[in-house]
């Protein structure tokens, strides 16, 4: 049982180091048809503009990237560190993050990585959130441009009620180079007494309005599990929940309830037992893009192209599994 195995274990450390065998995920069973579902991508006919207008709708509503920004992904290896589990739910959820990301293309960690992506369960997540804002601040604020979400939506993670909150660090960096384009608070080049030496350097190789060399990478994620709050979902749904929200730029308000998403298990257990076509397709399509689009908005169209293009490619295998 999921309660069982999210029980609290004793008090550890923050930096748990990453699970690295591989346990067996329950047996979930599929739900019942239900005329009044939600949308799932498979099952959508291809009728043209409804189909692409409901895909940039799915897209507007669950991307949540840094205000100014585009969309963040993981571009260094993950190394997901879990703590405060019971050994068999903390391996099997880093497992199962892990090749979430494998399946993207990501590299992952060796064991004893440092974890970037950390997931904390308790029974007290508002006060174990407060503590660790309050012990390292800059670890979530970084006082950088264009690093995190703001003041305002860390008090919402500090205080949030939901099963699970989130909080995602992610960086400006140069394509060509991988250098950071933003300055950290205090730090400077050379002698640090020209204006220069305060500032990144960026060297461009051309000059366009419609592209850019920067893009937003993910830097670190912290997860905080309410243990109370996430007995109704199997192990593999919470697994792929977080997942989802770990390798991507997710609004913890999102609303999916239109369509069959992971994002709507707390909600609807019975709407997804694991990561939908709606889901991988906007992974796959986030860490398809190629970033260089200049506009916000034309960095969404992208994705969306590439869940259109996933779209496709499921019709055409069931098609190929009916003939």
């Amino acid at each position: 049982m999921l309660a069982t195995l999210l029980s609290v274990a004793a008090p550890a450390g923050i930096d748990a180091p990453r699970a690295q065998a591989t346990a067996v995920p329950p047996q979930v069973s599929a739900p019942a048809p239900d005329t009044d579902a939600p949308a799932r991508l498979e099952d959508i006919e291809v009728v043209g503009r409804p189909l692409e207008q409901m895909i940039r709708n799915y897209v507007r509503e669950v991307a949540k990237p840094v205000y100014g920004r585009n969309l963040a992904r993981w571009d260094d290896p993950i190394c997901v560190g879990v703590a405060n589990l019971q050994a068999e739910a903390a391996q099997y959820i880093a497992d199962r993050v892990s090749t979430v990301a494998e399946d993207l293309g990501l590299r992952t960690g060796q064991p004893g990585c440092a974890p970037n992506v950390l997931i904390v369960a308790t029974d007290t997540p508002s006060e174990v959130a407060a503590a660790m804002i309050d012990r390292s601040p800059r670890a979530f604020r970084t006082g950088a441009s264009g690093m995190d979400q703001g003041r305002s939506a860390l008090n919402a993670f500090r205080t949030s009620e939901k099963p699970v909150r989130w909080w995602a660090v992610s960086v400006p960096v140069d394509s060509e180079t991988g250098e950071r384009a933003v300055r950290l608070p205090g730090e400077c080049r050379n002698m640090c007494t020209e204006t220069i030496d305060f500032a990144p350097v960026i060297m461009v190789d051309s000059v366009s309005m419609m592209r850019t060399q920067i893009v937003d990478n993910l830097n670190r994620v912290v997860v905080v599990v309410d243990a109370n709050k996430v007995g109704e979902v199997s192990a593999l749904q919470l697994a792929d929940y977080i997942a989802m929200i770990s390798l991507a730029q997710i609004d913890p308000n999102a609303d999916t309830g239109d369509y069959s998403s992971i994002l709507n298990i707390f909600d609807h257990p019975s709407d997804a037992a694991s990561l939908t076509d709606w889901d991988l397709a906007y992974l796959k399509g986030l860490y398809s893009a190629e970033r260089n689009r200049r506009n916000v908005g034309s960095n969404r169209l992208e994705v969306a192209s590439t869940i259109r293009r996933a779209h496709a490619d499921i019709r055409r295998a069931q098609d190929n599994e009916e003939d």
